[in-house]
């Protein structure tokens, strides 16, 4: 069998099987775009999510265009919702593997927080500790803004020093300043410029 034949839109196989299939990689590609734009969207990166916009749309049209002209495929439909929903999978794996943006740690430990405290800033967590009154007493409430790739880590922290602490995570979506894990180290020219800088 001639391989072009089964490109030639009349042809059976083209229809019910490389049509929808098409479709279905389409709508994979552009809902799995979509995913990521909105999310770029929410963590502020306003620069990169008309971008993203501008190809999820065409590959939609596409779609689109194609389902128009074969009203009658039943495939057609089922590749269309099929690539909708594994688009939305995929995009939330892919943001996962990203780990784009940062969060908000908010740990209440059952017991003494600073060897917990003393442990995070080692590691070049910025921690905040505010005394509270709980539900079985005072408590410590200790903050930290992260960078998400680094959640399973201070989770892992969190249950070495306080196993049964109640902790919450939150996405946030702007910072300014802050101190992070991954900031540069500091050199000997840093020490030398703060020198200047006091002598002034």
């Amino acid at each position: 069998m001639d391989i072009s034949s089964l490109f030639i839109q009349d042809s059976p196989i083209f229809t019910w099987v490389i049509l929808p299939l098409l479709i279905f990689v389409a709508r994979i590609s552009d809902q799995s775009i979509g995913t990521l734009r909105l999310i770029f969207l929410s963590k502020g990166q306003k620069g990169l999510a008309p971008f993203l916009g501008f190809f999820e749309v065409i590959i939609w049209l596409i779609a689109v265009g194609q389902i128009m002209k074969h009203l009658d495929n039943v495939l057609c439909y089922i590749a269309y919702g099929g690539g909708f929903a594994m688009g939305n999978y995929l995009g939330m794996v892919l943001e996962e593997k990203l780990s784009i943006g940062n969060v908000l740690v908010r740990i209440i430990p059952r017991k003494d927080t600073r060897d917990l405290i003393a442990y995070l800033r080692e590691n070049n967590y910025g921690v905040t500790s505010v005394e509270a009154e709980g539900a079985m007493g005072k408590v410590n409430i200790v903050f930290s803004i992260i960078k998400r790739k680094d959640v399973e880590h201070v989770v892992s922290i969190i249950n070495r020093f306080n196993p049964n602490a109640f902790y919450t995570i939150e996405d946030v979506k702007a910072i300014n300043e802050g101190i992070f894990k991954n900031r540069r180290s500091r050199t000997i020219f840093d020490s030398i410029s703060y020198g200047l800088k006091k002598n002034k």
